[in-house]
């Protein structure tokens, strides 16, 4: 007979994954796929990728934070498309995911691609002043 307490410190740093985290990859996946194949409003097909979800402890609520193809006129068209068909997702995942309650969606933007080109832009500047 084995011993499965072994293997406890497998599953991670110590901390349990919350039913939360768990429903927010299970909503990521889902919508993602989604996104690729059966959205079809112009505005978010191809240029939307969910970059994050956040699931709230009650299940209630989700935020998705998404990086747009485009300037910020394209992540303004792209976050009312998603906004729109959020009730046709919501509904969908309804019918295919196995929990209670699916979560109200939100959908913003995630500013950390810019945050990352900025600090690399600095560094390459301070890195050619260096050399010169």
């Amino acid at each position: 007979m084995m011993d499965y307490e072994l293997f406890d410190g497998l599953k991670g740093a110590g901390k349990s994954y919350s039913r939360s985290e768990r429903v927010a990859d299970l909503l990521k996946e889902e919508i993602a796929g989604m996104l690729f194949s059966e959205i079809k409003d112009p505005r978010v097909q191809g240029l939307v990728t969910i970059m994050a979800v956040k699931v709230s402890k009650d299940l209630r609520h989700a935020t998705l934070s998404v990086s747009v193809l485009g300037d910020r006129e394209a992540e303004e068209r792209a976050i009312a498309g998603l906004d729109k068909a959020a009730g046709f997702i919501r509904f969908t995942l309804g019918k295919r995911l196995k929990i209670k309650r699916i979560p109200a969606l939100h959908f913003k933007i995630d500013r950390s691609l810019d945050a990352q080109e900025h600090i690399e832009k600095l560094l390459r500047n301070l890195h050619e002043e260096r050399e010169s």
